[in-house]
């Protein structure tokens, strides 16, 4: 994710990629546009003092994403943060934080716009159904599970639908786990294989009936549409906000 960050970074005439962190960084990193090279380091807080960046963009793990944000936030740097898994208790700081310093940030658990709009379509359809299941499929490296799509996801539609799910339960479950993981009633399943980049797909359930509505992410390209219109917006924000559905209107 990172290197279609700063492709898509060079691409973007309104944007200038100058600094990139990661824990195996040497000195510099050659652009992939051939205009040469920025600062690269394993060490956030020497990159964020040398280059003095508008907008930090975090495609890390769960256990830094939270010091790095911090750390930015009161640098007056404005995160954008796509690191699943952060806890509401970590959201409210982050929020607390943009408040104290007076500096925006933007978070989202899927930055594909396609994604958002089947997280959206899907509210839409939650009311009128009474069962719903979703199935996640994600590369073989993925370290969380459920996706943090997957789990927001979830969570909408429960809201949409006005309260939990039917759910059916085995009387016999002879493989443990097998009805996935449940949210109010949503059965929630994860699928992690070596050839699936990100997917999800959403079933209601009613009398007679069924309707599935899915998104495919085929390449991490898909992200950056939604990555570069966050790098803009959030430089409007003076706080937390969650979600790219906020930046489409939806």
């Amino acid at each position: 994710m990172g290197t279609e960050v700063v492709k898509a970074v060079c691409a973007d005439i309104g944007l200038v990629a100058v600094g990139a962190v990661d824990v195996v960084a040497s000195d510099e990193l050659a652009l992939p546009d051939g205009s040469g090279a920025i600062p690269y380091s394993a060490d956030i807080a020497d990159i964020l003092d040398r280059t003095n960046p508008d907008v930090m963009v975090d495609f890390t793990t769960h256990d830094v994403t939270m010091p790095a944000v911090r750390l930015a936030i009161k640098n007056g740097v404005r995160p954008v943060i796509g690191t699943t898994g952060q806890s509401v208790q970590e959201l409210d700081e982050i929020g607390s934080l943009c408040k104290e310093n007076g500096v925006g940030a933007f978070y989202a658990p899927n930055f594909s716009l396609g994604a958002v709009l089947m997280m959206h379509l899907s509210k839409l359809a939650a009311k009128y159904f009474d069962y719903a299941e979703i199935i996640e499929l994600h590369h073989e490296k993925k370290l969380d599970s459920p996706s943090g799509t997957a789990l927001a996801t979830a969570k909408y539609i429960v809201e949409a639908h006005g309260g939990p799910y039917k759910r059916t339960e085995s009387q016999k479950e002879t493989l443990v786990g097998t009805r996935g993981g449940d949210y109010q009633g949503v059965s929630v399943h994860s699928i992690r294989l070596l050839g699936q980049l990100a997917h999800q797909e959403v079933i209601f359930g009613s009398v007679g009936q069924t309707l599935k509505i899915r998104h495919d992410s085929i390449s991490r390209e898909s992200f950056m549409p939604g990555v570069v219109l966050a790098v803009n917006e959030v430089m409007k924000l003076d706080k937390m906000v969650i979600g790219l559905d906020k930046l489409l209107g939806l």
